[in-house]
């Protein structure tokens, strides 16, 4: 009898416009990408949908041409029933919006964004996953994303630290800036 093989799913969140060429090096093998959402450029969905299959979300920043994306997504993969929303947390706390959200929906796992904090946990028999941001450093908080994998029984989630910075690449399009230098003002 064949075993069904690992699902691999990568996990991205606040973008905001950036989109890290170390991304592609991480997610080169995943057979799904989850973008939950604060996007800021189509360019960067188009980037990540030359490695995988792409599910986002838009976030609160997310107007525009970006706006096409709901604001929440539920689907099955791999058995599991995953739900996609940008906003759970606020002021490091579930809102009332987020907990009603995971009470609804029940289930197996849930992807979010908005706190650019990387955070794993469980709300009752539901994984909560935030990858971080992996937009612009902000603040002293981390750049990140993340890794899902799904095998029998079991969902291992995973956490990758990006540089802080994205080695002076152009937002979006992956093409070097030129690098400033001391001048006259």
């Amino acid at each position: 009898m064949n075993q069904p093989k690992a699902i691999l799913i990568g996990v991205i969140a606040d973008t905001h416009g950036l989109f890290d060429p170390a991304i592609r090096r991480h997610f080169r093998h995943v057979d799904h990408i989850f973008h939950a959402g604060d996007i800021g450029k189509r360019s960067v969905i188009e980037q990540l949908e030359q490695i995988a299959p792409v599910t986002a979300v838009s976030g609160n920043i997310d107007a525009g041409e970006l706006g096409v994306f709901s604001s929440e997504a539920v689907f099955e993969l791999a058995g599991r029933r995953i739900a996609i929303r940008h906003i759970l947390y606020e002021g490091g706390r579930l809102t009332k919006d987020g907990r009603a959200f995971l009470e609804r929906e029940q289930s197996d796992i849930c992807i979010f964004g908005h706190t650019h904090q990387p955070r794993t946990e469980w709300f009752g028999k539901t994984l909560l996953f935030n990858p971080g941001s992996a937009g612009p450093k902000r603040f002293s908080l981390p750049r990140g994303i993340g890794l899902l994998t799904i095998q029998k029984e079991k969902v291992l989630p995973k956490l990758i630290r990006l540089r802080d910075n994205a080695n002076r690449r152009n937002r979006s399009t992956g093409v070097k800036s030129t690098k400033k230098t001391g001048g006259t003002r």
